[in-house]
């Protein structure tokens, strides 16, 4: 498998050396490759610095890539001497040029023979070998190694910049000529890319840093690089001491107080000193430091971009109190995280924050999950962040390249006391702005916003059918309800129901004391039971005197348990107002049809304020009724999930404008069940959906809204975790009814439903089937433990408990494999193993007569 970046933190390492070639005083650049990355480059330069740019191009097409791409670039350099006669043409690589190996080196040393006038600068910079940071250091590398030097010393520093804007190009240039220092600044792009306005458009800058000037640097008495990640292969400074002998200090971006003060420290050393006006705007920054602590102190950030920036946004972040919970760039970087952790702990331990997330090789997809994992309240980057921005309502600080939907990307400003100012300020108006809108919000939140919304959403995360950790928090079902005011074709409830699990089933109705009682004993001995429940085995609504005075007993005894229903709609609209006022903060609502004539195929009847409904009559009084109550329970901030029974060749072709309709209504989630045939209702003979055909609707109805994947369509005296029901504990033995012939009761493993198909340790659910040798009909699932589940199979006694447990009162286990040691401990719990490749029932009904021969010794 491979990493994907979804939209990379970065641009490409032609964009960089591009740009750094800018800074060349009568250089232009040119790309020997296709003209679609001119084409880019040229768009990204000219709208962030809002200036035109020249950039020329081999223009490689299909020919040149097969036989190589010397005739064009050959032209294309003459072209360029003719049209701009330029001192200096800078050929950079592009990802095309070096994927088929072109050697330009040995073109340019060709084209040196016929043309000595100008200097050719040739940059290996293929897109897929960095970013534009890589880019723009390979190029001033690649400069310093092509230029005849001049090794006299002259007694100037070097100063190396990492990809800054014109506006902190010409501030640098000023503050050095304030410290007194006499230095050579490379590359300067201050006035070539944010000129003045010409009365004549000139092709080529005249500006920039000078090869006479290059050449220099081999002489001068120091070299200052702002950048911690260069390394020997691409630094400048490490290039200058090797080759010529000149010393060099790399330091981080001077933004802030800490990094202008090792700046400060170093020019001072190297025969600097700073200015009274130096000294004043130190001041003033940190007098504008103590004024906006309050605000800074709420800010929460997310920095991204080149290493360098980010590490000067976090360090000028930290120091006036705001978290930087994310640091993201596009680059390589391993140095990245072990540069921010010193800095940054002090920051994490005063905001008593548990994480600061630094991120190499990023891209935007992981920035925005990070944002909303770690709860950051601003972004500082370029305007490539303004997605998350508007989506997640993060305001954005801009002042990165590129800048495509602001003016003045030339002009923003980070380095020095006064862009450290500017970055402070914008943060702090950021924070100001955001407390302004936002604190009326969350005083309504806090004192006038109906609280059962609110207690809604903060229970929702431990409810097990609503939240996302389904099995680790417990329910219990409590069967007060046993009338119901509807009929479902596919529905028997069967009160006294001993071994099936599924809707409507319990083997006793409760008084809402005997409820309470049950509910005290399992709350002893299952501290994670956070929610009680009422699903019948009727309709809660239809009960809602026994209902209610179960769930005011309860919350005498338990104040802080969550309140849920299940209810076919019916009586919503006149009882809720009450379940608000009762702290029901979740509500089920079975709605298998938003079209009557489709309702009145499922509803054999609907009685309502005393009448008897039948037919498409009853469908639409119902659905009416579920259409209102769940906008109610929506306005009244409770959270409803809406249950829909997949009927085959009846609804299910229906369930997409269901779902659509759920969602329109306000409803948090729908969940798309399977028909569980049940021996004596109406729909017994129908056939099931396959777990499959489930799957398939849930995604398509995915789009409309959130969808519940883990239901297990409980019995109505459910208890403890999703994937272990202990009501069996309660049931209260039923004296068997005498039948003609004796049902046998199988455990099918079974991935599709309809062949027994799965490996008997692979199993994570059997298919219960009960036959009596002439039919075999389904009962239930049951949801188990895998019995092997790779190096943990061996020697876990909990796993073959909860199969144990599962199939207790299955006669035999139906798989396609099964292993001599689990089919020995099955054996030794009175349950055969059956090995076969069979559909189910007919399997169901062979094993039967297997089992009857063997009891009975006939044929």
């Amino acid at each position: 498998m491979l990493n994907l970046n979804v939209n990379p933190c970065k641009m490409c390492m032609p964009m960089g050396a591009i740009s750094a070639l800018w800074g060349v005083k009568g250089c232009m650049p040119m790309l020997h490759g296709s003209q679609g990355c001119a084409t880019y480059i040229r768009r990204h330069m000219s709208t962030h610095y809002s200036e035109p740019i020249d950039i020329a191009s081999s223009s490689l097409t299909e020919e040149g890539t097969v036989f190589g791409g010397e005739a064009n670039l050959l032209k294309g350099l003459k072209n360029m001497i003719e049209l701009y006669n330029p001192e200096v043409i800078g050929v950079c690589t592009t990802c095309l040029a070096e994927t088929i190996g072109e050697d330009v080196g040995a073109i340019v040393k060709k084209f040196y023979e016929q043309n000595s006038t100008v200097k050719v600068i040739n940059v290996a910079s293929p897109g897929y070998g960095g970013t534009q940071n890589e880019g723009w250091f390979v190029a001033i590398r690649s400069i310093l190694e092509q230029m005849e030097p001049n090794k006299q010393p002259n007694g100037k520093i070097n100063i190396i910049t990492p990809m800054i804007s014109p506006a902190d190009t010409r501030w640098l240039k000023s503050f050095l000529k304030e410290m007194g220092i006499d230095y050579i600044l490379l590359p300067d792009i201050s006035d070539n890319l944010d000129g003045a306005t010409e009365k004549h458009y000139e092709r080529l800058k005249t500006d920039g840093t000078s090869i006479t000037d290059i050449a220099a640097m081999a002489g001068a008495k120091l070299t200052i690089e702002f950048s911690e990640f260069t390394d020997e292969k691409n630094s400048p400074a490490e290039y200058l001491k090797e080759t010529y002998g000149v010393p060099y200090v790399k330091l981080s971006l001077p933004s802030g107080a800490s990094g202008m003060d090792k700046l400060i420290s170093v020019l001072t050393e190297a025969g600097g000193a700073p200015s009274d006006e130096i000294k004043k705007a130190r001041g003033r920054y940190i007098d504008a430091m103590i004024d906006s602590h309050k605000h800074s102190a709420q800010a929460r950030v997310a920095v991204f971009g080149d290493p360098d920036f980010v590490v000067a946004m976090v360090w000028l972040c930290c120091e006036n109190g705001a978290l930087p919970v994310l640091a993201a760039t596009g680059s390589i970087s391993p140095k990245l995280k072990e540069m921010l952790a010193n800095e940054t702990e002090d920051c994490r331990k005063f905001h008593f924050a548990e994480e600061i997330r630094v991120l190499d090789d990023s891209d935007f997809s992981a920035i925005e999950k990070g944002c909303v994992e770690l709860g950051a309240n601003l972004l500082i980057g370029s305007s490539d962040g303004r997605r998350i921005s508007r989506k997640l309502n993060i305001p954005l600080i801009r002042c990165a390249f590129p800048i495509h939907d602001y003016i003045g990307g030339q002009r923003t400003r980070i380095l020095g006391f006064d862009g450290s100012l500017c970055i402070l300020d914008q943060a702090a108006n950021a924070m100001m702005e955001k407390t302004e809108g936002s604190f009326r919000e969350e005083l309504h939140e806090k004192f006038y916003k109906p609280q059962t919304a609110k207690k809604a959403a903060d229970k929702t995360a431990t409810h097990p059918c609503f939240g996302e950790q389904a099995c680790q928090n417990a329910r219990v079902h409590l069967p007060v309800a046993p009338k119901c005011n509807i009929q479902c074709n596919y529905c028997l409830r069967n009160y006294d129901c001993m071994n099936e699990s599924r809707p409507g089933v319990t083997s006793k109705i409760l008084s809402p004391a005997e409820a309470l009682e049950r509910y005290i004993k399992l709350k002893a001995n299952m501290p994670s039971l956070t929610v009680v429940g009422i699903a019948g085995p009727g309709d809660a609504l239809a009960n809602f005197d026994k209902s209610a005075e179960t769930f005011r007993l309860i919350r005498e005894y338990d104040q802080g348990v969550t309140f849920c229903i299940a209810t076919n709609g019916l009586l919503l609209p006149q009882y809720a107002q009450e379940l608000k006022e009762l702290d029901v903060s979740h509500v089920t609502v079975t709605m298998n049809a938003v079209d009557p004539s489709i309702g009145a195929k499922i509803y054999k009847y609907v009685q309502y304020m005393g009448k008897t409904y039948t037919g498409i009559e009853g469908a639409a009084i119902l659905l009416a009724n579920q259409l209102a109550g769940i906008k109610m329970l929506s306005e009244a901030g409770i959270m409803c999930k809406v249950n829909c029974v997949t009927l085959k060749g009846i609804n299910d072709h229906h369930i997409y404008e269901v779902t659509q309709m759920a969602a329109n209504l306000g409803a948090f989630m729908t969940n798309i069940m399977q028909h569980l045939p049940v021996k004596g209702s109406a729909f017994e003979g129908l056939e099931r959906v396959t777990n499959k055909e489930i799957a398939v609707l849930r995604e398509q109805c995915g789009a409309n809204i959130k969808q519940m994947t883990h239901c297990r369509q409980c019995r109505s005296d459910a208890a403890g975790t999703l994937d272990r029901d202990v009501s069996i504990e309660f049931r209260e033995s039923v004296p068997e009814k005498p039948g003609p012939e004796k049902f046998r009761r199988f455990a099918v493993a079974t991935q599709t439903g309809a062949v027994v198909d799965m490996h008997f340790g692979q199993a994570d659910e059997f298919y219960i089937y009960e036959s009596d040798e002439k039919n075999a009909r389904f009962v239930e699932t049951r949801k188990v433990i895998k019995y092997c589940n790779g190096p943990q199979c061996e020697n876990k006694e909990e796993r073959w408990n909860s199969v144990i447990h599962a199939i207790s009162d299955c006669e035999a286990v139906l798989a396609v494999r099964i292993g001599p040691t689990p089919e020995k401990r099955l054996k030794e719990n009175g349950i055969s193993a059956i090995t076969t490749y069979e559909r189910v029932e007919t399997a169901v009904l062979q094993a039967a007569k297997e089992k009857r021969r063997n009891t009975h010794g006939t044929a």
